[in-house]
């Protein structure tokens, strides 16, 4: 049994809607990892590469007593919810090395109708909490004839929440992190950032050397092939958001006579390098902040904008603001005397991009800011982005998403330099967002393990039907990513929703919704390219 030291950190809940109701990719100033942000305008993927291969349809002998578990349900502590827990097996190639410890929770079919067995959801990150994310929403916010057919079901990947969470930095370590200038003017801020880096790096590796050699996709993918058999369900069916669907493909790449009903909602295209998936994820919160600036001047509330003031000058004005926060951060009220630096500024905008119900509370958060001098609405987007409850203490999201996306890509930079070289490329993708998050992509070069895996096609050949989400204005995943992972899947059906926003199910549309739910109760599968408003 792989052993690690335990930690008790209570989660809060953030009041963006794309971070409960919807998927997300975890990306922030200083914590944006290799899987995390982007720019390119290119709606192709990237050149062939090989394709991910599928693994023997009978799993082998060493694997027999993981297949062969039956869960022990328990109750929750949540009304109507049931826990239980799974092993697998550390290392693959090794079964001997230890196992891991795997939380799975399940919501009961409700009825009426006949069980059409466990639907597994994941809301992305990486480093989401499934579990967390089926008993705060899936588990009674999805369809109602979704529930009553389905058993909800969710496990928290290898490395993640109640999984042997990853851990790096105590509360107090974590807020310095959170605020170190990632626009750095010279060496010695620039020195501050990998000297910040390289702390990050050093407290994963100390808390869990041994798991974060094993905390891939790949793995997480294989996981749930255990986790689908310990439920007795021939097939996987399955709804991922944001990497969600990146996990949800590599299941299919590998097991793909496994797949039952995938929905891969808020797409990530696996072939892209992790430089191309950062500037092209900078290029989306581009478009995103695009759409923000022209609902912007039409409130007369909003600071960095307001009525008669042209879209494009918003940014320019957001980000004056950004420059007089790097030079005196702004008071908050904050108990522990935090104050609004630059970085937890733009995380706190940022935060916002993923979802325009939450435009008015940052127009509300600006104005604030900007006529007030109170960084208080803006501190508290950012600690909802980044999962900090109001005792100081940080749920281990951001710990695994880099964990799991510096062990899945090469680092998109080495150094310092290579950041400087690359920065107009960013900054042409989002005059705003662009400086923070080309610097914010160094973190994975300072990493204690190297990445394990690459860029490579997967194309799921023998896979039933999977669906393909995506929206044409997404900020975290960009539309053409949908595009290029539907294109490779042998049965891709591409779902566009068109719209602003992070991913589509259950984010107002009846025509997605609609679609989905008859793919998920009935087996219909959306012909592909099919639109929805």
């Amino acid at each position: 049994m792989h052993t690690r030291r335990t930690h008790r950190r209570p989660r809060s809940v953030f009041s963006v809607r794309s971070r409960t109701g919807a998927g997300f990719l975890a990306l922030a100033a200083l914590v944006a990892s290799a899987c995390s942000s982007g720019s390119s305008t290119s709606s192709a993927s990237a050149p062939a590469q090989a394709a991910l291969a599928a693994l023997p349809q009978a799993a082998s002998a060493t694997l027999t007593s993981y297949y062969g578990q039956k869960p022990s349900w328990r109750s929750c502590g949540v009304p109507g919810f049931e826990c239980a827990t799974l092993r697998a097996p550390l290392d693959y190639a090794r079964t001997d090395a230890g196992d891991v410890r795997l939380a799975v929770a399940r919501k009961k079919a409700t009825g009426p109708g006949k069980r059409l067995g466990s639907l597994l959801v994941n809301p992305g990150g990486p480093g989401g909490s499934a579990v967390g994310y089926l008993q705060s929403y899936a588990g009674i916010g999805y369809p109602k004839e979704v529930r009553d057919r389905y058993d909800m079901v969710a496990v928290d990947p290898r490395g993640v929440a109640r999984s042997e969470p990853v851990e790096c930095l105590d509360g107090r370590e974590m807020d310095a992190y959170t605020q170190t200038d990632i626009t750095p003017d010279d060496r010695r801020e620039v020195d501050g950032l990998v000297a910040a880096y390289k702390s990050f790096a050093e407290g994963c590796g100390a808390d869990a050397p041994d798991l974060l050699r094993h905390v891939s996709t790949v793995e997480a993918a294989r996981d749930m092939d255990i986790v689908r058999a310990a439920l007795g369900d021939r097939k996987l069916t399955y709804v991922g958001a944001s990497y969600g669907t990146l996990l949800g493909a590599t299941y299919a790449g590998l097991f793909p006579k496994q797949v039952g009903r995938l929905v891969l909602d808020g797409a990530m295209d696996p072939t892209l390098s992790a430089r191309r998936l950062n500037l092209e994820q900078t290029a989306g919160f581009g478009t995103a902040f695009t759409a923000f600036a022209k609902d912007c001047v039409r409130h007369a509330d909003c600071a960095v904008g307001g009525r008669g003031v042209k879209p494009e000058q918003v940014g320019r004005n957001l980000k004056a603001f950004f420059d007089k926060a790097d030079a005196k951060p702004l008071p908050t009220g904050d108990e522990g005397g935090r104050r609004l630096t630059e970085s937890l500024a733009t995380t706190g905008v940022i935060a916002a991009m993923y979802d325009e119900a939450a435009w008015p509370q940052l127009r509300e958060a600006l104005t604030a800011a900007v006529k007030k001098n109170d960084g208080a609405g803006l501190l508290a987007l950012s600690d909802g982005y980044y999962e900090r409850d109001a005792d100081g203490r940080y749920s281990n999201l951001m710990y695994a998403n880099a964990a799991v996306n510096c062990l899945d890509l090469p680092p998109s930079f080495d150094t310092p330099d290579d950041v400087r070289k690359a920065l107009p490329s960013f900054e042409k993708a989002s005059p705003v967002f662009g400086e923070s998050l080309g610097w914010a992509a160094l973190n994975c070069a300072y990493w204690p393990v190297a990445p394990t895996g690459e860029p490579r096609r997967i194309e799921a050949k023998g896979a039933a039907p999977i669906v393909v989400v995506g929206t044409t204005r997404d900020p975290a995943t960009p539309y053409h990513w949908a595009q290029g992972l539907s294109r490779q899947l042998s049965s891709g059906r591409l779902l566009t929703y068109d719209g602003d926003g992070h991913t589509a199910y259950g984010r107002g549309s009846e025509c997605i919704d609609r679609t989905i739910n008859a793919y998920l109760l009935r087996g219909t599968a959306p012909k592909d390219g099919k639109r929805c408003s």
